[in-house]
């Protein structure tokens, strides 16, 4: 199959939410502690956040999701204006397909191109590094987009479960630290949506990256969408995964190593925000509301979205006595 009709499949598969995780995220066990007396205002708090030494509007990255098709391109585009109006970090899908065929750089290197200023994340597979990568891969994938970071992405699960998938996951590790040496610009690891350990992520840390994003279990299931486009539907590990609570409570210590921690994998709320980071996470991630949203309603569409979400985190943020995420931690935590 053609990379680009593959990448349409994605698309269509995480949209309408059929892909999502049966498995919850882990955040239904945790409660905020109501504050009735806060001695705060509303339009005091801060919702602003720091993320690889810039500061945002809000915690929240809007992570990789699609490049590589015609279509993408047009999403690509609206999603960078969207972000660059609205001072919020945006994470490119994985590149692989620009790298593969030369003609469809132009659907990632469109978000550059509109949004000059924009926070802009480069993307790459981890097995992609073990394929003779070489400085010259490295110089293209980040050149191309004139990119800030640079996320690795690692999808064990997707590809054994994807009918042309990945076999061999051997030398990730040294590729990654290759990147880190090479790249000239922060590298973030991040997992797909099954999820990071607290052992892995120790292993990344040592290995040099910058930020780990768990991308737990309890969103989108990369295992079930390419299921879905398996001839023989084997649904066997739809669920497959570690729930995004357990993830950030894992690698909640890397911050004291100056990792810093992105919380991703089902979060949906500002209730779901300020709980990961008052677990020890230093950002979020959101993706699939963000794409349905743009498919289905287009600019007018994410920004009804996002308007509604920083009003509630800003009545999080009252609620729980914090002027502003950073002053989130566990005492804002009822865990059951």
């Amino acid at each position: 199959m053609d990379i680009r009709d593959r990448k349409h499949d994605h698309i269509e598969l995480t949209v309408d939410g059929r892909s999502a995780y049966a498995v919850p995220t882990g955040f239904e066990r945790i409660r905020l502690v109501h504050n009735a007396l806060p001695e705060l205002s509303y339009d005091g708090v801060s919702t602003a956040a720091s993320l690889l030494g810039r500061r945002f509007r809000l915690p929240v990255l809007i992570s990789s999701m699609t490049g590589g098709t015609a279509r993408a391109a047009g999403l690509n585009e609206i999603l960078a204006r969207f972000c660059a109006d609205n001072d919020l970090p945006m994470g490119l899908g994985s590149q692989r397909a620009m790298l593969e065929k030369s003609e469809l750089e132009a659907s990632f290197a469109i978000a550059r191109q509109v949004a000059p200023d924009l926070f802009l994340a480069a993307n790459i597979g981890g097995q992609e590094l073990t394929k003779g990568w070489t400085t010259d891969h490295t110089r293209r994938l980040i050149g191309s987009v004139r990119a800030d970071a640079v996320i690795v992405h690692l999808n064990p699960l997707q590809e054994l479960v994807q009918p042309e998938g990945d076999r061999d996951f051997r030398g990730i590790a040294d590729g990654i630290a290759r990147l880190v040496d090479d790249a000239g610009v922060p590298v973030v690891v991040k997992e797909t949506g099954a999820g990071i350990s607290g052992a892995v992520g120790l292993r990344l840390a040592d290995l040099g990256v910058r930020a780990v994003d768990v991308a737990g279990a309890g969103g989108t299931s990369w295992g079930k969408v390419e299921a879905f486009r398996r001839p023989d539907g084997d649904h066997r590990f739809d669920d497959w995964g570690i729930p995004t609570v357990d993830c950030i409570q894992q690698n909640a210590p890397l911050t004291r190593r100056g990792v810093e921690l992105i919380a991703s994998g089902g979060i949906r709320t500002a209730e779901d925000i300020a709980k990961a980071l008052a677990l020890g996470a230093t950002f979020t991630g959101i993706a699939q509301p963000v794409m349905a949203a743009a498919v289905q309603g287009g600019r007018e569409a994410l920004d009804t979205w996002l308007a509604t979400l920083e009003r509630h985190l800003r009545m999080v943020l009252v609620l729980t006595g914090a002027a502003e995420p950073a002053a989130l931690d566990r005492t804002h935590l009822r865990i059951f």
